[in-house]
């Protein structure tokens, strides 16, 4: 019986590992335009917040979201490509859902701050399920350093959406009920 030690480029032909790498590009770009689109939003949303936890959480995050847009550029740089941006109109849309809230709801209330903290987390499970994606397709196409970085990340964004649902189980949902 023969030693079987073949890659898994071995299974692949160069044209669908081209089209793999591709695909796992082109998702590169759509969430590095969705973190920048982002370091926009945060400080919108943290100004609109009216508990201090949930403001200082959204400039938490903003500081952390700038660090992923570092980290998706060096994620491009390890794979040799150009770091470049493209339209991602998912996040464009659940940005624009949180502005929404902003304008629907009463300024210095906590009906405001539920909401913010939903459409935050809609956000969090796109990112989530962006990093989780392209974590496996970059292992899968070896990328195996790019992987950890976008592991690192996704990490992240869990404790992130974690974060925003300890605050609304602590007190904001239930000021909101009294509102």
């Amino acid at each position: 019986m023969k030693n079987s030690s073949k890659s898994i480029w071995d299974i692949f032909s160069k044209e669908e590992n081209e089209n793999l790498k591709e695909l796992f590009v082109d998702g590169l770009k759509d969430i590095y335009w969705a973190e920048q689109h982002l370091t926009e939003a945060l400080p919108k949303m943290a100004e609109a917040a009216t508990s201090e936890e949930l403001r200082t959480a959204f400039e938490m995050h903003l500081t952390e979201t700038e660090s992923h847009v570092l980290r998706v550029e060096k994620v491009f740089e390890l794979i040799g490509e150009e770091a470049e941006a493209k339209h991602c109109p998912a996040m464009e849309g659940l940005v624009d859902e949180g502005e929404e809230i902003i304008d629907s709801t009463k300024e210095g209330t906590f009906v405001r701050d539920c909401g913010l903290i939903m459409a935050a987390q809609k956000v969090e499970h796109y990112e989530i399920g962006s990093y989780g994606s392209l974590r496996s397709v970059a292992r899968l196409l070896g990328y195996h350093e790019a992987a950890d970085v976008l592991q690192t990340i996704l990490d992240e964004e869990g404790a992130a959406d974690q974060k925003l649902t300890a605050l609304a189980e602590a007190n904001i949902n239930a000021e909101a009920a009294m509102e």
